[in-house]
């Protein structure tokens, strides 16, 4: 089973699961992450520290993260 959540201040807010057996599950999951990123979010692997943003959803991924662009400089 993997999940979608959300970082928010006080740790992470879960908005999606899916289990990579059921279609309905993953496209729901899939959609959800599209109008998050479309809304301005990075989605990263929650689970390494590879911080590469993804595009779609990696359906054997136990989790993804949803998170805002940080400024810095």
């Amino acid at each position: 089973m993997g999940v979608l959540l959300r970082r928010v201040l006080d740790g992470h807010e879960r908005v999606a699961e899916w289990s990579p057996g059921d279609t309905a599950s993953i496209d729901a999951a899939r959609e959800l992450l599209q109008r998050e990123l479309d809304a301005g979010y990075i989605a990263v692997s929650g689970e390494d520290d590879d911080n590469e943003p993804l595009t779609e959803l990696p359906v054997d991924a136990e989790a993804v993260i949803l998170t805002m662009p940080m400024g810095g400089g």
